[in-house]
């Protein structure tokens, strides 16, 4: 049997279990979907910082473009992990946030494969790094560096003068 891969990638599945790995990594805090949102980009292409680890999927032409409809598919993610009891929602006066759960631990502790783990050990980097940010710090290094990543992809194929007809 042939196993199709587009089915996984960004999918609620996939998005569900990085935002696990951040609030697992990120626990007690909870955070809302626009920290969760950014956490999701710099976990997936964690190479975009200065000295950030290699990233879990290889760089894409254009990704910065993925910052912009990730949030929907975060959002089905997160249904999927609350559904099974390893996210909960916290509704406080500050807004909607999301936790792991004490099931999360215990999850994440039975994922071997190399993928989960590698997406584990991101997910702590990137907290250790910007937990300590507000989210309007971390949304302005986003938005400026936007024009740029992704766009080194395209520059390079111009300097080889690939996108001529």
């Amino acid at each position: 049997m042939k196993f199709n891969t587009s089915n996984i990638f960004n999918s609620p599945i996939e998005t569900g279990l990085r935002s696990l790995t951040l609030l697992e990594a990120g626990y007690p805090n909870a955070y809302d979907l626009e920290r969760l949102t950014y956490y999701d980009y710099l976990v997936v292409h964690s190479d975009d910082i200065d000295d950030g680890p290699n990233s879990i999927h290889p760089k894409a032409p254009h990704r910065s473009g993925e910052i912009l409809v990730r949030r929907p598919i975060i959002e089905k993610g997160l249904l999927v992990m609350i559904s099974r009891g390893l996210i909960e929602v916290d509704y406080s006066d500050s807004g909607i946030k999301y936790i792991a759960t004490e099931l999360s631990t215990l999850f994440l502790d039975s994922l071997q494969s190399n993928c989960a783990r590698n997406m584990i050990a991101k997910a702590d980097w990137v907290v250790r790094k910007f937990d300590v940010q507000k989210n309007e710090i971390i949304r302005k290094l986003i938005y400026k560096n936007l024009n740029v990543w992704g766009g080194e992809l395209t520059t390079e194929s111009y300097a080889r003068d690939e996108n001529k007809r």
